[in-house]
């Protein structure tokens, strides 16, 4: 079979890009595949960060693309379409995370020979930051596509609320498996510069308000002189709010901070040197970052928003707490500590490490596509 992957690719960064390369390498085992990647993903005022692309540090997968699709130049989107059906494609996989890319997607999905199913990706139908066209938008979007693959139940309900007779099916997100092995925590810890006799907590990934490092911080004053805070990622918009609650806070002298992207080779040394990974999720479909800790069998303490609960409390990974408040969050967390379980939940993430393969992953579309 022909199966065309319409998305971001090297030379972009970031977990999408990497999820993309994963079930690229993954479906070429038993198809053939072609990239068909962003000559633009976002114009630059639309992105916060520093930059969209790979840098030398990052061990990004170099999958080769046809780099075609800019989001804001209608006349990509003919070229884009024309390049799928010239190549003749029997099923297009799309990526859709946020409404800016609905109509270059939209419109290249409903432009297909006849004979080319089409089958999205949902990270999110909602965005975590909403604008007045979401709604429009998506729904135009979901409109070109067959059927979806969604990542958590969640998604799955806000899918059937803007398409209510939407074919899909729900399967977890797969582990990161690029990031190499964990390491000693000794080194790891010595490498950063943390005291390794402390309860390292760690915060890891993109800084945005639905992510809640405001409320860990918050929480992080009321723990005592054991434990280490450790934050590591990129702010998405200003850090001014963090800064001046790290500034308030008691514990401000244990708290490291690392604010800017984590290059893939540097992941592995943040994992490895946590007892625990800290998710204060205002709001969450699913999270990659969850993948990340997956992989590293480090256990997990999050709040209960969107398929966070079903990656995490359903299996016995870690601790789910019910809602995003301070002390919630530092209660959770003195109990992780105190109540021995942490070798049960690093047993229960081995087991679901076994489950969580791009195999099984694509091995699910497939059948989906069959069954269209």
């Amino acid at each position: 079979m022909k199966i065309a992957i319409l998305s971001c690719f090297y030379p972009y960064r970031g977990g999408i890009a990497q999820f993309n390369a994963n079930i690229f390498e993954e479906l070429s085992k038993s198809h053939e595949v072609k990239a068909f990647n962003f000559s633009r993903q976002y114009p630059s005022i639309l992105f916060p960060g520093k930059t969209q692309l790979v840098e030398e540090v990052d061990t990004a997968v170099k999958i080769p693309s046809t780099r075609v699709l800019d989001t804001a130049n209608p006349l990509t989107y003919i070229q884009t379409a024309k390049a799928i059906n010239d190549w003749g494609a029997d099923l297009l996989i799309m990526r859709y995370w946020m409404s800016w890319f609905a109509p270059s997607l939209g419109y290249v999905a409903r432009h297909l020979n006849p004979n080319t199913k089409v089958i999205s990706i949902l990270d999110n139908v909602t965005p975590h930051e909403k604008r007045f066209f979401d709604k429009p938008f998506t729904k135009y979007f979901l409109g070109a596509s067959d059927a979806f693959v969604v990542l958590s139940d969640a998604v799955g309900k806000d899918l059937l609320q803007l398409k209510s007779n939407a074919r899909y099916i729900s399967t977890p997100h797969p582990l990161y498996n690029h990031f190499g092995k964990k390491l000693d925590r000794s080194d790891a810890c010595r490498k950063l510069g943390l005291p390794e006799e402390k309860k390292i907590i760690l915060f890891f990934g993109l800084i945005r308000e639905y992510k809640g490092l405001d409320i860990l911080l918050e929480a992080f004053s009321n723990l005592n002189d054991s434990f280490q805070l450790v934050i590591a990622g990129e702010p998405y918009g200003r850090f001014d709010k963090y800064a001046k609650l790290i500034e308030a806070s008691p514990n401000r002298e244990r708290i490291k901070l690392t604010t800017r992207y984590i290059a893939d080779n540097e992941v592995p040394l943040f994992f490895s040197s946590a007892d625990v990974c800290v998710l204060p999720y205002r709001s969450a479909t699913q999270s990659g970052i969850s993948a990340i800790s997956y992989h590293f069998t480090l256990p997990m303490i999050t709040t209960d928003v969107g398929g966070l609960k079903e990656a995490i409390e359903i299996p016995g990974t870690g601790v789910v707490v019910k809602s995003a408040e301070p002390s919630l969050i530092s209660e959770a967390i003195k109990e992780y500590f105190k109540s021995g379980k942490k070798e049960t939940y690093i047993n229960n993430i081995e087991r679901e490490r076994e489950r969580l393969s791009w195999k099984n992953f694509t091995d699910k579309l497939i059948n989906l596509y069959n069954n269209l």
